[in-house]
């Protein structure tokens, strides 16, 4: 798959790495304030991640403002919905509910976009009510997002048409409180590895963000991989969120298929387009092709892929062979590439070892797809450098065959 795995990634154009040493990253900036029926959540230590040691890829122009405007108009407002949590192997280990509300102030470069995280509040074990209580809801605020920290920082890999991002986090403190808040509630006692709870790394090597937008609601999906600090992948989370006020139920990933049910939709032909930027709000366009892509099964259970890129000028192709196989929910690929399918028509693909991607001076690949109507998905691949930097961003839109 990549097309199912990442065989087409292995083609993608080839950057120029820039690694020149910054200073160190600022502490993520958490200022929580308590409102009526929200808890304030106490601070969690904020660790620096791998890929912060360096500063982001040179600018090729002047930053966009428009993008950045751009980028806060298509994240703001209030969204509804759900936080999963899933192992390696794609099983659902918790459901949480969320709302966020974000909005900006400042004009042109100044803007900022402020979000505030709510989380539904998991009740104690130890309360005994005869009645039914109006759920706590945990606030969590979000760093502020500008043209400072999005490009300096955050890294962003954004497609304004497309409606599509991908962002790194310097912590994986956001996700941690969402998981204690909504797990453990007024029972957490803040111990560092509590019973029942798989919490991230302290020290996480890499937390990316790959978010895409449904192209036929005011939906969006945002996945997030979390590799520990040695580069193996730790846990696999996921937003699913509807813009609105809040009236309608709200989305959630039903975890009821199969790992056979979960492959067949992405099974045959499929046909595409994908374009690359680089990170950055300026995002310069570094190439755009045309895939075809083919996915099949053979006798034996054994995952075959065949893709066949074409530059948009039509003088390069590129074919790509992979090979895999699959365990439950984790397909195995060839090459140390490994892909989680998900609940929902999605999967999330990723080296199955990325110290030893590192250590070979090979370039990696994290990935997030979601086929949110049959025949039809969306992709975004985040590309890092051998030293683990973000350095572009692909998006793909294919139709099945």
């Amino acid at each position: 798959m990549a097309s199912i795995c990442n065989p087409s990634l292995s083609s993608l154009p080839k950057l120029e790495s820039s690694l020149n040493p910054s200073r160190p990253l600022p502490r993520s900036n958490r200022v929580l304030k308590p409102r009526h029926r929200h808890r304030s959540v106490p601070s969690i230590p904020a660790p620096r991640c791998r890929a912060a040691e360096h500063s982001s890829v040179p600018r090729e122009g002047s930053m966009s403002v428009d993008n950045l405007r751009r980028f806060v108009d298509l994240n703001a407002g209030k969204w509804n919905g759900s936080f999963h949590q899933f192992d390696a192997r794609g099983n659902l280990l918790h459901k949480i509910s969320t709302k966020l509300a974000a909005s900006s102030y400042g004009e042109d470069e100044l803007i900022s976009l402020i979000q505030t995280l709510y989380i539904k509040q998991a009740q104690s074990s130890t309360l005994i009510s005869e009645h039914d209580e109006e759920p706590e809801w945990a606030e969590y605020k979000i760093k502020e997002t500008n043209m400072f920290t999005i490009d300096k920082y955050q890294q962003l890999g954004f497609f304004p048409d497309e409606r599509a991002f991908s962002l790194r986090y310097q912590t994986a403190g956001m996700l941690e409180t969402v998981l204690r808040q909504g797990v453990l509630g007024e029972d957490d006692t803040g111990e560092e590895s509590p019973k029942n709870l798989k919490l991230p790394s302290r020290r996480p090597s890499i937390v990316c963000e790959n978010c895409l937008y449904s192209q036929q609601a005011d939906t969006r999906a945002r996945a997030f991989h979390i590799m520990d600090p040695k580069g193996v992948i730790e846990m696999l989370l996921v937003f699913l969120e509807e813009r609105g006020n809040g009236l309608s139920v709200p989305p959630s990933l039903e975890n009821s298929e199969g790992s056979t049910n979960r492959i067949m939709p992405f099974l045959g032909n499929w046909k595409g387009r994908s374009v690359t930027k680089r990170s950055g709000v300026y995002g310069a366009t570094l190439a755009e092709a045309d895939l075809v892509s083919l996915l099949q099964m053979d006798e034996r259970g054994q995952l075959v892929q065949e893709t066949t890129r074409t530059s948009s000028s039509g003088k390069v192709t590129t074919n790509v062979h992979w090979t895999g196989t699959m365990s439950d929910n984790l397909i195995t690929f060839d090459g140390g590439y490994q892909m989680t399918l998900l609940p929902g028509g999605m999967y999330m693909g990723c080296p199955s070892n990325v110290a030893k991607s590192v250590a070979e001076s090979k370039s990696f690949h994290l990935e997030f797809c979601w086929l949110e109507a049959p025949g039809r998905r969306q992709r975004l691949v985040r590309t890092y450098d051998v030293e683990g930097l973000a350095v572009s961003s692909t998006y793909f839109l294919e139709t099945k065959s």
